[in-house]
C-alpha cells in the first residue's frame, strides 16, 4: 500500500497589520487625539501610546524569520504614526497614509504594492478595527480580528487589567462577536495567538477555501 502523500500547507504571501490598537497602543487610546470632527489635534505627543501590544514583537520576528513580508496600515498622519511605530523599527515596513478612508480597500492594496507583492492570494490582514477589517475584505484578503486590544474594547492596559475576570470576558466576547459580524475569518484575543491562527488559515487554504 502506498503511503499517503503529505501536502504542505500553502505559505502566506504577505501579512498586513493595523498599527494603533493592534501592534501598539492597546485599546486604540490614540483616538483621544481626535477632535469631534475626527481630525487629529496638532502638536500631540503619543509616546505614551507606543508600547507594543502582547505578542506583537514575537509575531513580527516569527514572520520575519519565515521570510513573509509585512507592513502596517493606519489613518493617522505621519507625525503620529512615526511616534507610534518607533518600537517596531526593522521588524515591519510602514505604509503611507491612504487617500481614501477605510473601509475603502485602497490602503490594503497600497500596502501590498509597497511590499512588491504580486498577488492577493495568500495575503492576510490583522486588526482590531472593524473598519479596517472591512477594508481588507473589500480588497480580497483573509482577515484576523483582535478582540481585546482594539477600539471595540477601547480600554487602556491599566483599565483592562483592573477589570474583574467576568467583566473582561464580557467585553472580549462582545468584541469577538462584533468582529465576526463584520466578516472577520478568525478572531483571536491578542497577537500571541497569531501563529496558531495563521496555521488554521493555512489548512483552510489547503482545502481551497477563499476569503
Amino acid at each position: 500500500m502506498l503511503a499517503p502523500v503529505t501536502v504542505p500547507a500553502p505559505s502566506f504571501t504577505a501579512v498586513l497589520f493595523g498599527l494603533s490598537g493592534c501592534l501598539v497602543d492597546f485599546g486604540a487610546q490614540a483616538r483621544a487625539l481626535r477632535d469631534k470632527d475626527g481630525n487629529v489635534l496638532a502638536g500631540q505627543d503619543v509616546q505614551a501610546y507606543a508600547a507594543p501590544t502582547q505578542g506583537a514583537l514575537n509575531a513580527l520576528k516569527n514572520l520575519k524569520r519565515q521570510g513573509i513580508p509585512c507592513a502596517w496600515i493606519d489613518e493617522y498622519p505621519a507625525h503620529i504614526t512615526g511616534q507610534l511605530a518607533a518600537p517596531l523599527t526593522d521588524l515591519i515596513q510602514p505604509t503611507v497614509r491612504p487617500v481614501n478612508r477605510w473601509p475603502a480597500p485602497d490602503a490594503c492594496w497600497q500596502a501590498l504594492m509597497s511590499l512588491n507583492v504580486g498577488q492577493i492570494d495568500g495575503c492576510v490582514l490583522v486588526s482590531g478595527d472593524p473598519r479596517l477589517i472591512t477594508a481588507a475584505l473589500n480588497a480580497g484578503l483573509w482577515t484576523v480580528g483582535l478582540a481585546s486590544c482594539g477600539p471595540l474594547c477601547g480600554l487602556s492596559p491599566v483599565q483592562w487589567e483592573a477589570l474583574s475576570d467576568v467583566h473582561r470576558e464580557r467585553l472580549r466576547g462582545r468584541a469577538t462577536l462584533g468582529l465576526y459580524a463584520t466578516g472577520a475569518h478568525s478572531v483571536i484575543d491578542h497577537l500571541g495567538e497569531l501563529e496558531s491562527c495563521l496555521a488554521d488559515i493555512s489548512l483552510r487554504r489547503l482545502k481551497l477555501e477563499k476569503p
